[in-house]
């Protein structure tokens, strides 16, 4: 079973698929509590709340997350997955500059999550249908849309944020995915960003 319980400490560790932004963190904190669950902690895609896991209303848990778009994960499988997803979308937002070019994206996931790389790939691919270098591409460049809709950063600003090594690499990466250039999709008023949680499904 994915979840966790730390018999020391008397919490459980829940996993939650979907849990993509601090919105999502808010209001999955905020509905659990209305279950009467006393929430330890929360992050991205894990809350740990008081109580054996054995003991808690795991069935209101479920159908209360599925009815706010999230899902409980009781999957080992699963739940590797949704850590790798996790691992890939704090770096593609968080690290900037120098920083996203300087760091590998294989050692980065081996270090968050302790598992040799080629089993988490393919496993990834196995369960995904893309590879894990894939849904790295389809993040950054969702990030990238985000960016050019805000309109505060040169197209020259993003490839840099985003720890591209030039212009042209992410101007071929968009129009690969996107089907538009930059400039297009720029001047597009319609929004077509997928939600982070979509990013990588058909």
């Amino acid at each position: 079973m994915a979840n966790e319980q730390f018999p020391d400490t008397g919490t459980s560790k829940l996993l939650i698929k979907n849990m993509v932004c601090n919105r999502c963190i808010k209001v999955v904190k905020e509905e659990l509590e209305k279950l009467g669950l006393d929430v330890r902690s929360i992050v991205l895609g894990e809350v740990v709340v008081n109580g054996k896991y054995d003991v808690l209303p795991v069935e209101r848990i479920k159908a209360v997350l599925e009815q706010n778009g999230f899902e409980l994960i009781e999957d080992k499988r699963a739940k590797l997955i949704e850590q790798i997803k996790l691992v890939i979308l704090e770096l593609a937002r968080n690290h900037a500059g120098s920083d996203a070019e300087d760091i590998k994206y294989s050692d980065y996931i081996v270090k968050n999550i302790g598992m040799d790389y080629h089993y988490l790939s393919g496993l990834f691919s196995s369960v995904e249908n893309i590879t894990i270098e894939q849904y790295i591409i389809l993040q950054k460049i969702e990030r990238a849309k985000e960016l050019l809709k805000y309109g505060e950063l040169t197209l020259s600003e993003i490839a840099y944020k985003l720890g591209y090594s030039s212009v042209q690499h992410l101007s071929n990466q968009f129009k690969k995915v996107t089907g538009l250039t930059a400039s297009q999709f720029k001047n597009m008023t319609e929004n077509i960003r997928k939600p982070l949680d979509k990013v990588g499904s058909v």
